[in-house]
């Protein structure tokens, strides 16, 4: 069966995190994306690392199933390319720094007057306006000023997330973006410009802590791998390793002290009887539980955890994702191409029938500049 976006032209003049992870999730859906790299190394995620046989960790998770091609925009013929390919696209996203796009002369009113059915979606750090809008952003900035890292790490000391949040929250959101105005353009003909925020984007991530802190007058407490608002919630050692619980309501509250820790008192020692209690507590009752729990085989904690239906997890070393049991079970793993031999990769997140997970291959930087420099000599270009 054809995917959705078979069909579907996307030029992606981006860079790092947040567009390219917008555009593979429509190149994972069919859409024909043509990078453009810049002649001198490319998209500079290409350096970030030379982990995977040679290659960047960032660039080969977000850029399968894409061409390359290399366009110098500071020279009239490259940019004059750039405008052919944006002329065949039915959507360009791109993620420069600001002002980039229009000091080239490519603006958005000028772009949609020549590709009416343009759909265009631009990615920044702060977002139009303000008086942060000309300032460059990296995920970590943009965590630091949305308040990410006033919640995470420890009381002792504040942690970036270990993965590029902001990032991949805008890119997100850019992708929903794009399919909403492709759905729009279906009823009107007519394209439209995306503007995506980091800033925006993570902010709404952070609606409960923000919610939480306003009200309160003081943010949620750094806790780690625990939840702030939530107790017991977090890791527990045990005699082989550890195991994390996740007790949300007092039903399962009075489980655990009755089916899994074998103290049914405690589910009504005034120091634990409810949740905001038992945050209050937090230290008492993880050594509580920590004294029980600590004397016994992780397995076995699972065993009872299962028949008391609480909810449990297992910690997981990132290198051994692939591997995990449950994603061996549903065969998420595939293989895709690379300049430098095949590698694994996860498959779609969404599925259904029929949509077979596309496995094209990551580029090398300017690989398909050729055949793509044919195309548009075959296709008609609007006149400006």
């Amino acid at each position: 069966m054809t995917l959705p976006l078979a069909g579907i032209t996307v030029v992606a003049v981006e860079q790092a995190v947040a567009a390219p992870l917008a555009t593979r999730h429509l190149a994972d859906l069919g859409a024909r994306v043509i990078k453009v790299e810049r002649p001198d190394g490319g998209d500079f995620a290409r350096g970030y690392d030379r982990t995977v046989n040679g290659l960047s960790s960032h660039f080969v998770w977000l850029n399968r199933n894409k061409e390359s091609i290399t366009l110098d925009l500071k020279d009239a013929e490259g940019l004059e390319g750039l405008r052919r390919l944006i002329g065949q696209a039915d959507v360009l996203v791109q993620n420069l720094a600001p002002g980039a796009f229009e000091r080239l002369g490519l603006g958005i009113d000028q772009l949609l007057r020549d590709n009416p059915r343009l759909i265009m979606c631009s990615i920044s750090g702060y977002g139009d306006g303000g008086p942060l809008q000309h300032r460059k952003a990296y995920d970590l900035l943009i965590q630091a000023e949305a308040g990410l890292l006033s919640v995470t790490g420890t009381e002792a000391e504040p942690a970036k997330s270990g993965i590029s949040i902001a990032d991949i929250a805008a890119g997100m959101y850019a992708y929903s973006g794009v399919l909403s105005a492709l759905y729009e353009r279906e009823h009107t003909g007519k394209g439209r410009h995306l503007s995506v925020a980091m800033l925006d984007a993570l902010a709404e991530w952070m609606g409960y802590p923000y919610y939480y802190g306003h009200f309160s007058g003081h943010r949620p407490v750094r806790a780690g791998a625990h939840h702030a608002a939530i107790a017991p919630y977090g890791p527990v050692e045990c005699l082989d390793g550890s195991v994390l619980l996740a007790v949300q309501n007092e039903r399962e509250w009075q489980r655990l002290c009755l089916e899994v820790l074998g103290e049914p008192e405690l589910a009504h020692d005034p120091r634990f009887s409810e949740v905001s209690r038992r945050v209050a507590h937090r230290a008492e009752l993880d050594e509580l539980i920590g004294r029980r729990l600590g004397k016994q085989r992780v397995a076995d904690v699972q065993e009872r955890l299962e028949a008391a239906k609480i909810a449990y997890g297992t910690m997981t070393d990132v290198s051994d994702l692939a591997a995990h049991p449950q994603i061996v079970a549903r065969e998420r793993v595939g293989t895709v191409l690379t300049e430098q031999g095949p590698i694994p990769s996860f498959s779609p997140v969404v599925t259904t029938e029929d949509w077979e997970p596309r496995r094209d291959p990551v580029p090398a930087s300017g690989e398909h500049t050729h055949q793509i420099e044919r195309w548009l000599g075959t296709v008609e270009v609007p006149a400006n």
